[in-house]
């Protein structure tokens, strides 16, 4: 009896995609892959994830995209001769934007996951242009009339699906090359999935020189499906909400708590990730789905500054920040740094998960701009609280 409630829905989700792009999911011979659905609903079953309309919503239209893409992947076409069946239209790429926590991440995570092709990538966006800036960087040495042609043509060589995550234009370099990179893949078929806070109309709202961009919102208009995801519960919320998020001392217990959250947070999955923040590297030892985990070295006892922190706050919606030491006068630099750090985060209000040494009053007392670091402890526990956690 359980599982034809799961077959209704899946019918369901497959009228939809017979409407939509003219095939059916069931002609590819898998009535018994509930494909991302399927994912979906044992996350429910388990009580990861509670039932939302509006992500089921969303599914259908991923759900087109996954049958597209592997019904015309390499290995279906070795299979041609076997079967007889109307071609399908390539779809419309998706951009599925719409509040932080609404699942819009997750629910991307799940398509990237079950779409069997081989030539796919999932990449956090402003990670993304870092990789196009450096590209071009290193065309224009070659002497090449357009920089844009061969990294366009080496993004297109290795992918035909590409997922994008938290697409944000705030650099003026960015929103001048953008619209013609788009152009460029999706003429050559390649499917685009991309999530947002905005909507579309939004991106780099109040920029410099805007209306050169606005050529690339009207692409994203008639090139994308775009899909509000209007979310009834806040989904990184509902995982963190009423969660620890200072632990004292930096023990084995808090070790064993922290990576409770990060599995929480991100399934086990998540690696290396790095920004690129004016031709530097930083970088992040763990990184999965807006959620970063690094130790107090990795980020305090580097020669970072705020352009390096600022990339860190806008990449991480939840930092988990390990082994916070005690510091004093020899510890300088350190403490000035990790000032900076829990500024920025403050003011980007990303998330902040920490073992420490010490409660946040206790972490500094002696040395240069110890009175100050007053103001740093008071926000720290404030991002400690019920509110904060709301708010982000």
């Amino acid at each position: 009896m359980k599982e034809k409630p799961r077959v209704v829905k899946r019918i369901l989700v497959d009228l939809v995609i017979t409407v939509r792009y003219g095939f059916t999911q069931f002609s590819l011979g898998r009535v018994a892959d509930l494909g991302i659905l399927s994912d979906y609903e044992t996350a429910v079953a388990s009580g990861d994830l509670h039932s939302d309309a509006a992500q089921i919503d969303a599914i259908c239209e991923l759900e087109g995209m996954r049958g597209y893409l592997e019904s015309t992947s390499e290995k279906a076409r070795g299979f041609a001769g076997l079967f007889r069946r109307r071609q399908a239209a390539a779809p419309k790429g998706l951009y599925l934007w719409g509040g932080v926590g609404a699942g819009k991440s997750m629910l991307m995570d799940m398509f990237f996951a079950a779409t069997d092709i081989s030539r796919k990538r999932r990449i956090h966006f402003h990670a993304f242009m870092q990789e196009i800036h450096a590209g071009m960087h290193d065309a224009r040495a070659t002497g090449v009339e357009d920089p844009l042609e061969p990294v366009a043509a080496k993004v297109i060589d290795q992918a035909r699906l590409l997922c994008f995550d938290e697409m944000q234009i705030t650099d003026i370099t960015d929103a001048m090359i953008v619209g013609r990179l788009f152009e460029k893949l999706l003429a050559a078929g390649i499917v685009i999935v991309t999530t947002s806070n905005r909507a579309p109309g939004d991106l780099y709202k109040d920029g410099l020189n805007r209306q050169l961009f606005l050529p690339f919102i009207s692409l994203l208009e008639e090139r994308m499906a775009l899909h509000h995801l209007q979310s009834a519960a806040d989904y990184r919320q509902n995982r963190l909400r009423g969660t620890q998020t200072w632990f004292t001392p930096a023990d084995e217990t808090a070790r064993a708590a922290i990576d409770k959250l990060w599995q929480d947070l991100t399934t086990g999955q998540g690696g290396k990730h790095q920004l690129h923040v004016k031709k530097r590297i930083v970088e992040i030892p763990a990184f999965h789905n807006g959620a970063a985990r690094a130790d107090f070295a990795d980020i305090c006892a580097k020669p970072l500054g705020p352009a390096d922190f600022l990339a860190i706050a806008e990449a991480a919606r939840v930092l988990i920040l390990e082994n916070i030491p005690v510091m004093n006068r020899a510890r300088n630099n350190e403490a000035k740094r990790f000032v900076t750090l829990i500024d920025t985060l403050y003011e980007a209000k990303t998330k902040l998960i920490a073992t420490a040494d010490a409660e946040p009053e206790q972490l500094y007392q002696e040395g240069a701009g110890s009175f100050e670091f007053e103001r740093t402890a008071s926000r720290l526990r404030e991002m400690q609280s019920a509110d904060w956690a709301e708010n982000t």
